[in-house]
């Protein structure tokens, strides 16, 4: 490696230089975009946007609609619950209003036996 030249200060801002100047002239050569080319690219760009807010909002509303169903899916289950309930308590009711009677005519058969008895004596 005795051909390797290590670089001085000088050697490098110059170099850093000509790189700035090479970035900068490269920058000035790139052409203006003209008025229609800025015009078309801002209508896409604002086109882009309307379709994002658009999606936004069809996302939010089919979201609140899931919401909605879940609800509603929840409040018919409950109701379901509660009728089932219902009919269980009349069905316990009704029960118990069959026993009572039964335990009535019981007592009754009991009652007529016992005066039977004792109107033969």
């Amino acid at each position: 490696m005795a051909g390797f030249k290590d670089p001085t200060f000088n050697d490098r801002a110059a170099a850093a230089a000509k790189a700035k100047q090479a970035a900068l002239e490269k920058f000035k050569a790139r052409p203006k975009p003209d008025e229609a080319t800025l015009a078309a690219r801002r209508a896409a760009e604002e086109a882009k946007a309307a379709r994002e807010a658009e999606r936004r909002a069809q996302r939010a509303a089919e979201k609140e609609a899931a919401e909605q169903a879940k609800l509603a899916a929840i409040a018919a289950k409950e109701a379901a619950a509660r009728e089932a309930e219902e009919a269980k308590a009349r069905e316990e009711s009704e029960k118990m209003a069959r026993q009572i009677e039964l335990l009535a005519q019981q007592k009754a058969a009991r009652d007529a036996r016992y005066a039977a008895r004792k109107s033969r004596k």
